[in-house]
């Protein structure tokens, strides 16, 4: 009997709420947490006779986003109304697109987040413009039981972007979605705010079991209700599971069995069935009537490609190759933003060794800024103070230790200059005769250490390096070492 072969298929379907102030065919605000159904208009509330305007900034935002991933951004795209019917959609149908997508195939690469040092390229089938539905408000307490609708963010601008099944774990589909969110913010098309949603996905996922000389597919699910990227992951696991256990039970093949919609419960960690799942002609599309086709020129191109910007996949690969970064240390530097990137490339511009720089970023600066909860735009320590601090360090001026109190003494008094913390802190260099003599001391007070260093055992010079640091905080541990170790080795 052959070995029984599992592969995991997933595809994500993503939404993005686009970075403008108007709605995409209204001028009514999409501004979050207004009162509901304050920022409405007879347009988007689809009162008879009111006619669309198409919203300029979401096309241009739209453009560029196709660009960053490697889109065929479109000549000619038009507007189709999707029909369906439901109480958050006031006119009986959405403004989409249907055959001729602004942006057509492209793909996302990405840090693998099982290899270190490799990367996935998934392909994308396309990324269009439509317009958002309302949002129903089920209030379900004692005795009540009764649905709102909320038409504030009916007409809001989204830009859906859809991938081919391409991933293979739910890993990858995480690392995928992290990705995107941070190329995103790079452009500044979007805030990718989950918790309002300007960001949301989801998954369509099912499951190839090769046995007995044949694949079999079990039908395809979308799963929707995921709130996190963490609610992505953990909902792909258990329906993963699901339909494992359902293809033990059943055999069912794909076309056996309907594709289903299931919602992800987060609190009870399990989906659930809540439709048969739509395809294209469930929702009757045509052409827009009140809308006439874009055709998107040259010179809009050319204008959306100068707004780029250096993007993370480039970043990541310049700080390997040019600064020498571990592929962990410049995936945490891109990751924090272009702002952090730019501290980054500030301090070594101004003579800081990149690695050190990279090192104090993640360990002093961000955790500084977590503890103030601000940001490296509001960071009083400037790119090029801390160089002059991480050059010192490197010279030999200031040791390690003595350097991070000079970096916690800068938050408490921004505007010291380097001699001047030093001389509050009582910095001091200490020559070689005055380092010679307390390692003299210290071997004489601690004969066990010497002789465990005679036979070979090292780890004593910890317990030296401590103790010196105890008599004068100013010397420098690794010296310390070295010349304990040459007396011992002399004698």
């Amino acid at each position: 009997m052959n070995e029984l072969q599992i592969k995991l298929v997933i595809g994500l379907e993503v939404h993005v709420q686009l970075s403008t102030e108007s709605k995409l065919f209204c001028g009514c605000s999409v501004a979050f947490g207004a009162p509901p159904n304050t920022q409405v208009c007879p347009v988007c509330l689809g009162h008879p006779g009111s006619l669309p305007v198409m919203n300029r900034r979401a096309v241009e935002l739209a453009i560029r986003t196709g660009l960053a991933l490697h889109c065929e951004i479109a000549e000619v795209t038009k507007w189709d109304r999707k029909n369906y019917f439901y109480p958050d959609l006031p006119k009986g149908y959405q403004i989409s697109q249907f055959d001729q997508p602004i942006c057509g195939e492209g793909y996302l690469q990405f840090p693998d987040p099982e290899r270190e040092g490799h990367s996935l390229r998934v392909r994308l089938i396309r990324a269009h413009l439509e317009e958002d539905a309302g949002k129903s408000m089920h209030d379900e307490s004692a005795g009540k039981a009764d649905s709102r609708i909320d038409l504030n963010r009916t007409g809001t601008p989204l830009l859906e972007i859809v991938s081919y099944p391409d991933l293979n774990s739910p890993q990858a589909a995480k690392a995928f979605l992290t990705e995107l969110r941070l190329l995103l913010t790079y452009l500044g098309v979007s805030d990718c705010n989950m918790q309002e949603g300007s960001l949301r996905a989801d998954a369509n996922v099912n499951l190839h079991i090769q046995t007995d000389g044949r694949t079999v597919a079990t039908p395809i699910v979308e799963v929707k209700n995921l709130n996190s990227f963490r609610a992505v992951e953990r909902a792909l696991v258990y329906e993963s599971q699901r339909q494992y256990q359902q293809w033990q039970k059943t055999g069912e093949e794909l076309g056996e069995a309907p594709k289903q919609t299931r919602g992800w419960d987060d609190a009870q960690g399990v989906t659930v069935p809540q439709r048969e799942k739509e395809e294209s002609s469930d929702y009757r599309y045509f052409p827009d009537p009140d809308l006439v086709p874009l055709r998107i020129s040259p010179e809009q191109l050319d204008a959306a490609r100068e707004q780029l910007g250096e993007l993370p996949a480039t970043i990541r690969q310049r700080l390997e190759t040019e600064q020498k970064l571990k592929p962990y240390d410049a995936d945490v530097i891109v990751s924090q933003g272009r702002g952090v990137v730019e501290y980054f490339d500030r301090a070594v511009a101004a003579g800081a060794a990149a690695k050190r720089v990279s090192s104090w970023i993640q360990q002093d600066v961000l955790r500084t800024l977590n503890e103030n909860n601000s940001t490296i735009e509001a960071f009083s320590l400037t790119a090029e103070r801390l160089a002059e601090l991480l050059k010192a360090i490197d010279s030999g001026d200031i040791d390690n230790s003595r350097g991070k109190d000079v970096f916690q003494y800068w938050m408490e008094h921004p505007g010291t200059d380097l001699p001047a913390a030093k001389k509050a802190l009582g910095i001091e260099s200490v020559d070689l005769g005055e380092m010679e003599t307390l390692c003299r001391e210290l071997l004489d007070e601690n004969p066990k250490i010497v002789a465990q260093v005679q036979e070979g055992n090292l780890k004593g010079l910890g317990a030296l390096i401590g103790a010196a640091k105890k008599k004068n905080p100013n010397v420098d541990p690794k010296l310390v070492r070295q010349v304990c170790q040459q007396i011992i080795e002399a004698n």
